[in-house]
């Protein structure tokens, strides 16, 4: 029989089409699956659900458009048998034109529900991401801290677009494929038992070869990704640190090393490609093998009377309809367990306990003073292995207390703590003499104006992001704030000055400048407690100078915390706390400090030699 691999009879749209979720090498990219999967299933369901009417309308559709599918090679076999009759033109003629109706029918069908699924998909998973991101603004800080910001955004994009091409894609083409099976099952067994037992004699080779081939190609891209990842990390690091590798003269190293893992990716992706891009020319194999396998016993059938010629060519139509649904589920199985492991990554981060809700009887912090009391605090990250040991001091309004000590003293815990980032494990922390923890967060934190030690912007241009705590702002207070801040002499010489656009992630401002437009922000702000945790700490000694100057005029009337390495910039502190070890170990003015030549002048002294 000749070679059939280009003749597709099945409606469009359907199995018979190459390429998408269950064809190519996909089906044996490595599948990470879900632990849990009946659970992550029943609470993907609950998006689905949501979409209730669009996907009970979209079932109907595939019901009909697949049909349409199973019904084409009865049409086309009993347009074979009319050939034989007395009328055999008409009917000839009426059986074409209802299969060409078909077949227009299942392309409108196709489309139509390709346009409602995709159109459902995209706003289930628009859903999703958004139940997602804002559960991650309701997380406690205990948990960012313990996870990676790579680890997280991969679950807010790659999980949920990996959800997304199952939605849009997979699941139709499931529904389809079992319905697809299942009719021309039905519709097979009732022409001819025998012809049927003919078509199912490529199933076995049909599975034996998916397996055979996905267990080659898959050790191969297992490698491929291990290789790749490799790659990835040679080429994040090389652009990351391109001036230290310019600046040690290793461009020929970098070079090397890209180039052997390059060498063995391609060693790896070139055996996986071989290996599953044998599935379809042997699938056309095992499919020209279906065709000959029902000529033969169709053709002894049809000689002894039992069938006729059209039966035959109806069964060569189904023995492809019915296998490549077959190979296309094994693919779609693959899909569907990454989908499920995506998704139950997301419903982890979903499932997590929020931060922290406020007391019933929380109150609002309308007009804050800045009184700060801190008595016999007590906290721990981890139940424990405490971090401050019952610390108490206290910050009167317009005080500007200074936090020192060496890395991991727990200067940072402290206002941490202040600003109920955590709350405390023992102890107390008061402002105007309520417990922190009777007020409600929200307007807890309007009181607060704070400048980190990791400078962090946003995209959007320079005035956008000194405005960033009050968006209402005029641009003259932005102006001005800048002024304050020391940030105006710069940015007016940016080229499109207050409306240059900045990121996060961009170099295009110095880390000096990127601070200074951190302290206009908190300026802006005009808190009345304002924190300032290592804010000159990359700026010269000479914009240090103006920030210090610009300092007396932002803490005018504020309670101001100041955390600092660099002890010169806090000599005109009003009170000093020296901590080690997660205690107070001395507190003082700077000169009373000195006279006490205890730790903080052993610090003082190494840090002006």
């Amino acid at each position: 029989m000749a070679e059939r691999r280009d003749v597709d009879i099945t409606m469009p749209g359907m199995h018979g089409r190459r390429g998408g979720p269950g064809g190519g090498a996909n089906r044996f990219m490595p599948t990470e699956k879900a632990k849990d999967r009946r659970g992550t299933f029943r609470k993907l369901l609950r998006y689905y659900l949501k979409e209730g009417r669009v996907l009970f309308l979209v079932s109907g559709l595939l019901i009909v458009q697949t049909g349409l599918s199973v019904a084409a090679p009865y049409l086309i076999g009993r347009s074979v048998d009319a050939m034989s009759g007395q009328a055999a033109l008409d009917a000839v003629r009426f059986f074409v034109l209802v299969l060409i109706g078909a077949y227009i029918v299942g392309w409108l069908i196709d489309v139509t529900q390709g346009v409602l699924m995709n159109s459902a998909s995209q706003r289930i998973v628009r859903s999703l991401r958004k139940s997602l991101f804002d559960k991650l603004q309701t997380l406690p800080l205990t948990y960012h801290d313990a996870r990676s910001h790579g680890e997280l955004m991969s679950r807010l994009t790659n999980d949920v677009d990996n959800i997304s091409q199952t939605i849009a894609q997979s699941t139709t083409q499931l529904v389809s494929a079992a319905i697809t099976i299942f009719g021309s099952m039905t519709v097979m067994l009732i022409l001819s038992p025998i012809m049927t037992l003919a078509v199912l004699v490529t199933v076995p080779l049909v599975s034996l070869l998916t397996f055979v081939v996905a267990t080659k190609s898959r050790k191969l891209f297992v490698a491929q990704q291990r290789e790749l990842g490799k790659l990835n990390g040679i080429i994040e690091e090389t652009i990351t640190g391109q001036k230290i590798v310019k600046a040690f003269n290793m461009e020929s190293a970098v070079i090397s090393s890209f180039t052997d893992v390059n060498v063995q990716l391609r060693k790896a992706g070139t055996g996986a490609l071989i290996w599953s891009g044998l599935l379809m020319p042997m699938m056309n194999v095992i499919t020209n093998l279906g065709f000959l396998t029902v000529a033969v016993v169709g053709g002894y059938l049809a000689a002894t009377d039992q069938i006729t010629v059209g039966v035959i060519a109806t069964f060569i139509a189904y023995s492809r309809q019915f296998t490549m649904p077959l190979n296309n589920l094994a693919g779609m199985f693959n899909n569907l367990q990454s989908a499920l492991a995506g998704a139950e990554r997301v419903f982890e981060v979903l499932a997590e306990n929020d931060e922290t809700a406020d007391l019933a009887d929380a109150v609002e912090m309308s007009v804050p003073k800045g009184d700060v009391r801190f008595e016999d605090v007590t906290f721990a990250y981890k139940p424990g292995q405490d971090v401050l040991h019952n610390v108490s001091f206290e910050a009167q309004v317009g005080k500007r207390i200074a936090l020192v000590g060496e890395t991991g003293a727990g200067k940072t815990t402290v206002v941490n703590l202040l600003s109920r980032f955590y709350d405390v494990t023992g102890g107390a922390v008061y402002i105007d003499g309520v417990d922190i923890r009777m007020y409600k967060r929200d307007s807890l934190r309007r009181a607060f104006s704070v400048v980190l030690q990791d400078t962090c912007l946003f995209s959007g241009s320079v005035a956008d992001n000194i405005r960033y705590g009050r968006p209402d702002a005029s641009m003259d207070e932005v102006i001005e704030a800048a002024k304050v801040g020391g940030a105006h002499e710069f940015i007016v010489r940016l080229h499109d000055g207050y409306d240059t656009h900045v990121s996060g992630g961009s170099e295009s401002l110095s880390q000096g400048q990127r601070q200074l437009l951190a302290i206009s922000r908190a300026m802006l702000c005009r808190a009345p407690i304002l924190i300032l945790d290592e804010a000159t700490s990359s700026v010269d000694t000479r914009t240090e100078l103006r920030i210090q100057q610009a300092m007396v005029r932002l803490v005018e009337g504020c309670t101001s915390f100041i955390i600092a390495h660099r002890l010169s910039t806090i000599r005109d502190a009003d009170l000093i706390l020296v901590m080690a070890n997660g205690q107070i170990i001395e507190r003082g003015t700077h000169h009373q400090l000195l006279e006490q030549d205890g730790h903080y002048a052993k610090m003082y002294r190494s840090s002006v030699l």
